[in-house]
């Protein structure tokens, strides 16, 4: 082998052995979170402040090892690659990887302790490991004399990319926890292996860093702010765009995968010389922003699943769009870490504002539309063509007053609609003459924003303001909570996903939608002093809207497990809702994870326990495990009856009850309801009465189970009546359990063998 063939190898080598560590690395970090998220469900629970604090954890522990790798910048090569390898063993020593066990105390405070427990359980993993981008791609600078680093950001990525669609798909449906955690004790050896072998390539000098050609000057305050707003933008409009997706256009099981998954191969693609997707969805960034970004806040749930595709592609196309800009504004390699440092930054305040800001300041996804405009705020504007290029190149100021202007008449008239001046589609007309104006003013900054804001508020954005001067909506971590009035019912909405409905008048005492008296709970119910005489003891799962208290008698003893304080306002202190104060106001309500508080319930202190909390898009696993199931078990008397709400969209749940009845011993019966039509007279002009069959959300189709370790008792239930038959069985089919549970097996859209289950 000749002198340049060697050279040729030597540098190869490096450049694949840096790729290699760092798509590792990346895989890793975003491996572990979801995984500890698993370990920590069953002790912690599923209390949103539980996850917010997390998320801090996560993020302040990325901050800190991008802090990290910029202070090591400050030594010598080869003390950096000591000093890193050091703290890289000393952080095995949390190997393999779990969560502390620990009794956390009764009254613990989310915001004290689940930070702590994190970090004693996984802080020096995750801090060493976050690291690893900005410091080897330094390193990949160093060793190869000055090459540029930023594109090995893209195997950053496309590692976490890898990450975060391995767990659920593949690591969580075939592994329980402790084989997940030993494979990724397996991988942080690997990586350790990875990162000696870069450390390897690093030159051998003693003092500073001979190879960097020059030292560049330091980049200005007003450059890192730049960088940091940037990143914040694309940051804070994922995590917006999964909460908008899922509130108000559809409910779907992992949909958070599709924007954080875009959001991640949006710096792949960026982090590019000479790349020709960028180029194009730069020029085209204020189109889409205006044209999608408006028509989307409309939330019409008829085209949900199209609305779902353009709110993705506005998203790729925005990141895409400021990633590649923060790109074309990065420093020379020797101020790498401190420019990763500023980009993490901002994806940190992105992610504060929009998952911990935005649902205690706003009462709806007001954070979505202020993202959309700050994105076209600072999207690069392009002249879409020389001509209208040409038409703003004199008396630019007032133009741009003049266009201003006639956007604020056009919005006016359109929600106005004074005269009717535009018919009925009188929304839809003013848009796009105000979106025609916006795509003449893309290239003329102001003039452009004013024409977005113009139609961000046409469509949907002056509702949604109106909606929450009405107070009739609620917002708290779990969503967003409309209560709407209609002649004869007012209803709970979280966000597309009915959950609750109560008659007005002489019916507001009725059970409504999936707990009426045909339904599987509404019979058990009614059954209650049959079974258990005068003094039943109730325990439910899920208040809503307080339904099934309007089912509680003189002398029996009623309890409500609820997770979210939003709904126990609603319910029983706002007025809203009166099926507690009519019918159960002595009704206790235990506020928290339900099995946390179950587990710090008395032993036998329930004969009934209903669990109605699977409806919506996101199912809490650790309710449906066989340590779960076992709490139950406890909690209730030896002739208990556990009753399961299983209905749900996109999940087929029975398989996962029968596999838990079968392995705890559980008699199990199932009851199907479907309402029957509903009938109004009206008069006629004649004078007779017309008789038509209409719709009604005050009934609904519902799924329930009931379990019993006392098939007499389950029997005597069965005996009443009402349609009950033998829960089936799914042959292979295994229990969750606190090791291992996966929703992959249960979604109906890849198992279409469990349409009807």
């Amino acid at each position: 082998m000749d002198d340049d063939t060697d050279e040729q190898a030597l540098a190869r080598a490096p450049r694949w052995l840096f790729v290699a560590a760092i798509l590792a690395g990346s895989f890793l970090l975003f491996l572990v979170q979801p995984m500890v998220a698993r370990m920590a469900l069953p002790q912690l629970g599923g209390a949103p402040a539980v996850w917010n604090s997390a998320m801090l954890v996560y993020q302040a522990l990325l901050l800190g090892g991008y802090a990290y790798a910029h202070w090591l910048g400050r030594v010598p090569p080869r003390m950096q690659a000591t000093i890193h390898l050091a703290v890289l063993v000393g952080a095995a020593l949390w190997l393999p990887i779990g969560v502390i066990a620990m009794e956390l105390p009764a009254d613990a405070q989310p915001a004290l302790w689940v930070p702590w427990l994190l970090i004693a359980s996984i802080g020096p993993l995750f801090f060493a490991i976050s690291a690893q981008a900005p410091l080897l791609q330094r390193w990949y600078s160093i060793a190869s004399h000055g090459r540029d680093p930023y594109a090995l950001y893209a195997a950053s990525n496309i590692g976490s990319f890898g990450g975060l669609l391995a767990y659920p798909l593949l690591v969580e449906p075939g592994l329980a926890l402790k084989a997940q955690s030993w494979l990724w004790t397996v991988g942080y050896v690997l990586v350790l292996i990875l990162v000696a072998g870069c450390a390897a390539r690093l030159p051998r000098q003693a003092e500073g860093e001979p190879h960097v050609a020059t030292h560049t000057p330091a980049p200005e305050w007003g450059r890192i702010l730049h960088w940091i707003v940037l990143a914040l933008v694309p940051s804070g409009l994922m995590l917006a765009t999964t909460t908008f997706l899922t509130t108000d256009i559809v409910a779907v099981p992992m949909l958070w995968v599709l924007p954080l998954g875009l959001y991640l191969l949006s710096f792949s693609v960026a982090f590019r010389d000479d790349a020709v997707l960028p180029e194009i969805l730069t020029k085209f960034a204020p189109v889409i922003i205006l044209m999608f970004g408006a028509t989307l806040i409309a939330g019409h749930q008829k085209l949900a699943y199209i609305n779902a595709i353009i709110g993705l592609l506005l998203l790729f196309t925005v990141a895409v769009t400021l990633h590649a800009r923060m790109y074309a504004l990065r420093p020379a390699p020797d101020h790498l870490t401190g420019f990763y440092l500023a980009m993490s930054v901002g994806g940190a305040l992105g992610g504060v504002f929009a998952g911990l800001i935005a649902p205690i300041l706003f009462d709806w996804t007001y954070e979505y539309p202020l993202l959309v405009f700050a994105a076209g705020a600072l999207c690069p504007q392009i002249f879409l063509v020389p001509l209208i290029g040409d038409l703003w190149d004199r008396h630019r100021p007032a133009k741009t007053v003049a266009l201003i202007a006639v956007v604020a008449v056009l919005v006016w008239l359109g929600i106005a609609n004074p005269g009717g001046v535009f018919g009925e589609m009188h929304e839809q007309i003013a848009f796009v003459l105000v979106a025609a104006l916006g795509l003449v003013a893309i290239g003329r900054r102001p003039a452009y924003l004013a024409a977005l804001a113009g139609g961000l508020i046409l469509f949907g954005g002056y509702r949604s303001i109106q909606l929450s001067l009405t107070d009739a909506r609620t917002r708290s971590y779990f969503g967003v909570y409309t209560v709407t009035d209609y002649p004869d019912e007012r209803q709970l909405a979280h966000g597309t996903t009915l959950h609750g409905v109560q008659l007005k008048g002489a019916r507001s005492t009725e059970p409504t939608t999936y707990y009426v008296p045909g339904s599987g709970v509404g019979q058990a119910m009614q059954a209650l002093p049959d079974l258990y005489g005068p003094a039943a003891r109730v325990g439910v799962v899920g208040l809503g809207t307080g339904t099934l208290a309007c089912y509680a008698r003189p002398g029996q003893s009623w309890r409500f497990f609820e997770i979210d304080p939003a709904i126990v306002q609603l319910a029983r202190d706002s007025g809203k809702f009166t099926f507690l104060r009519q019918c159960a106001p002595q009704t206790r309500i235990s506020i928290g994870d339900a099995r946390v508080r179950l587990t710090e319930s008395a032993s036998a202190s329930l004969d009934l326990l209903a669990l109605d909390a699977f409806s919506s898009d996101t199912v809490p696993m650790h309710l449906l495990t066989r340590e779960a199931f076992a709490t139950y078990g406890r909690v209730l008397a030896r002739n208990g009856l556990l009753l399961v709400h299983i209905s749900n969209r996109f999940m087929a749940l029975a398989p996962v009850v029968s596999a838990a009845a079968r392995d705890g011993g559980w008699h199990a019966v199932r009851l199907s309801y479907e309402p029957g039509p509903n009938f109004v007279a009206e008069e006629t002009p004649s004078g007779g009465t017309k008789v038509e069959q209409v719709e009604t959300e005050a009934e609904s189709a519902s799924e329930w189970i009931a379990l019993s370790h006392d098939p007499v008792l389950l029997n005597r239930l069965v005996a009443r009546g009402g349609g009950w038959r033998q829960l089936g069985t799914w042959p292979g089919f295994q229990p969750w359990t606190d090791d291992y549970a996966s929703v992959i097996p249960v979604l109906r859209l890849l198992h279409p063998e469990l349409a009807n289950d």
